[in-house]
């Protein structure tokens, strides 16, 4: 790893960052600590999705993409398709460590110490599916992605549902009204 950030601050930006800060899956640390463009995916959309969206739909993003491909790993495992499997496992790992190294302990030191927790379990699991072809392990990360998933989704939707009251509760009356035609 390359030298420590400043607490509690966005790498590049200096801006605070939330507890869960998610690093751009297109961007990687160098051997220096700088950040440095890996492989580009080769969809465009997915490409602009990812460089568009809020933490919180990069979150999300990293939440359905681990669920997708430790999915993929499972059914090439039941099919016996062990270098597809393996493949797909692997990067649903590579997604769970993501999310592990993107915490940011300084804002919730506790929460972020559970949140480890599970990332490793949820990453030993993938592995022990993978290495050992088992399903079962397959089965109980997948079980608690898709948990986590979905409480990530009710957060989204409260922040939302707060955002929204805060505007009206502030005066805007035009926050959260649509207007047809």
């Amino acid at each position: 790893q390359g030298p420590a950030r400043p607490p509690g601050r966005h790498p590049q930006r200096g801006t605070e960052r939330p507890a869960f800060y998610v690093k751009s899956p297109l961007i990687s640390s160098d051997t220096n600590g700088e950040m440095a463009e890996t492989k580009a995916p080769p969809n465009p959309y997915l490409r602009d999705a990812v460089m568009t969206a809020s933490p919180e739909q990069l979150q999300l993003m990293l939440y359905e993409g681990a669920i997708r491909f430790a999915s993929q790993g499972r059914e090439a495992v039941q099919s016996r398709r062990y270098e597809d499997a393996f493949h797909s496992l692997t990067r649903a790992q590579r997604i769970v460590l993501e999310m592990h190294q993107g915490l940011n302990h300084d804002v919730a030191p506790e929460l972020c110490d559970r949140m480890a927790s599970l990332y490793a379990y949820v990453y030993r699991k993938l592995v022990d599916g993978c290495v050992r072809k088992d399903t079962a392990a397959i089965d109980e990360a997948l079980r608690i992605l898709r948990y986590e998933r979905d409480t990530w989704l009710m957060l989204m939707d409260k922040l939302a549902k707060e955002r929204t009251g805060t505007r009206v509760s502030e005066g805007d009356e035009s926050a959260g009204l649509a207007i047809d035609g």
